[in-house]
């Protein structure tokens, strides 16, 4: 079908779902037990349906200039963060939680996760030691990988970790001082060759692991929609961030040198280094400039294609919920938005936010106003065809995981409020993904008669 032709037909389409089911309480639910009422849910899921009968098939994600495009249309995404996804699934029973999360995720129109594809040296771990690896372990990703093409879910597949959970860089430096190796700093783990090779082979293995559920190797899979270096890097025994920086050129060249098809990112935090000193009055401390990284020197690099940021203002600025952490939200967006447009040319993904129940004054409202708040910025961008490509909660749990909750865990079945605002927010982004075409002369950055329903926040 010609392009514009296919575009103006599914707007149509979309259009006639959206105004019957204005006024009308669709019932969805995730497992039969727990139901919402919600005028929202059918209109998603009616443009999903449409879209499958004029599918091409499961594309790889691409990027064009500054926004994510599959199959020559923008691609902006509404996503979540479930860590844990590989260490339930090695164990059969709690594999169950991996298809309940992607289930329940896919049913409000999440699209994207990003979770973990390691565990170093730990319980369950995948890599017990350096390129040693536990077969069933491997398995449990292989299961999570095709669970998530299942529910047309696509992941971001982090590589390593900065903190000491599931081993990460700390892990590498103990493999490393007991290989004999003379280290006295964890971030030696960005500079010591023997350790930047013990990462290569990690990635090695797992670009080009062939997937024992789907035959498919990981790196042409387009279920995954990027690989990211590492879970916020920082390097503070080097504030320049020279070490840093030639970490991620080396590895960033050296995963496309595997895997020339999927999109590569950082991971990083977005903090400002001494690059950009103008930017660094955006920065939610001083101590944030101090950390290694440098946000848009970073992100300048061969093979990074996108760039990530995360929000805590909670963590950064202060624990007890305030107003300011909302406004430190917005104004935190849009100076990185504006980064990716202007000097960086890429797609920005809000990859983690949140804030957590054990916070001083926490309740559930807030957390709906911090969702709505990075939502409203990220749309405001996508209605200019900007850089604001997309956010991720931190993050989606199913029920009967309290043991794992960092407080900061969304159960969607005893959050109906937040249910909605996913909900909602998926729906306008739906509607801008269909209507959308790079093919099509009708361009995403112009006005239309549509915005009064994409951007009304009563809708």
């Amino acid at each position: 079908m010609e392009t514009c032709k296919r575009c103006f037909l599914l707007s149509l389409a979309f259009l006639m779902v959206f105004f019957e089911n204005l006024g009308t309480n669709v019932v969805f639910g995730f497992n039969g037990n727990y139901k919402h009422h919600s005028p929202h849910f059918s209109t998603i899921q009616g443009i999903y349906d449409m879209k499958d009968v004029e599918d091409d098939g499961w594309q790889m994600v691409e990027t064009k200039w500054n926004q994510f495009i599959v199959n020559g249309q923008p691609y902006y995404v509404n996503g979540f963060n479930t860590y844990w996804l590989m260490v339930m699934a090695a164990d059969q029973s709690t594999r169950g939680k991996v298809s309940e999360v992607f289930q329940q995720a896919s049913s409000v129109g999440l699209t994207v996760c990003r979770t973990w594809a390691f565990n170093d040296g730990q319980w369950r771990a995948l890599q017990k030691s350096p390129s040693v690896y536990d077969e069933e372990v491997f398995k449990a990703l292989d299961f999570v990988v095709s669970e998530a093409k299942k529910y047309k879910i696509r992941l971001i597949l982090c590589l390593v970790n900065n903190w000491d959970a599931y081993g990460g860089k700390p892990q590498y430096v103990k493999w490393g001082k007991a290989a004999g190796l003379n280290l006295t700093s964890d971030d030696e783990f960005f500079s010591h060759p023997t350790l930047r090779s013990y990462y290569k082979a990690h990635v090695k293995a797992v670009l080009n692991r062939v997937n024992t559920s789907t035959n498919i190797t990981y790196k042409d899979d387009p279920t995954i929609f990027a690989w990211e270096l590492m879970n916020e890097p920082r390097c503070t025994s080097d504030p320049s961030g020279d070490t840093l920086q030639s970490w991620i050129a080396e590895m960033a060249v050296y995963v496309k040198s595997l895997d020339a098809k999927h999109l590569v990112e950082i991971g990083v935090e977005g903090f400002y280094g001494p690059s950009a000193p103008a930017r660094a009055q955006f920065n939610p401390n001083s101590f944030a400039t101090q950390v290694g990284t440098d946000f848009i020197r970073n992100h300048q690099t061969l093979g990074v294609d996108f760039a990530s940021v995360h929000i805590y203002a909670d963590s950064w600025i202060s624990q007890t919920i305030s107003d300011a952490h909302l406004q430190f939200t917005t104004t935190w967006m849009e100076a990185h938005i504006e980064d990716a447009e202007k000097y960086l040319g890429m797609p920005v993904i809000f990859a983690e936010f949140g804030v957590s129940s054990k916070d001083p004054g926490y309740n559930s409202s807030f957390r709906d106003a911090l969702i709505s708040t990075v939502y409203k910025t990220v749309l405001n961008s996508t209605k200019k065809g900007g850089s604001g490509a997309g956010s991720l909660l931190w993050q989606l749990f199913p029920e009967g995981m309290d043991n794992m909750d960092d407080g900061y865990a969304i159960v969607l079945a005893k959050s109906p409020s937040t249910l909605n605002l996913i909900s909602l927010h998926s729906s306008k982004l739906a509607i801008f993904n269909s209507m959308c075409s790079w093919k099509c002369h009708w361009g995403c950055k112009k006005k239309n008669a549509l915005e009064t329903i994409i951007y009304h926040d009563d809708l």
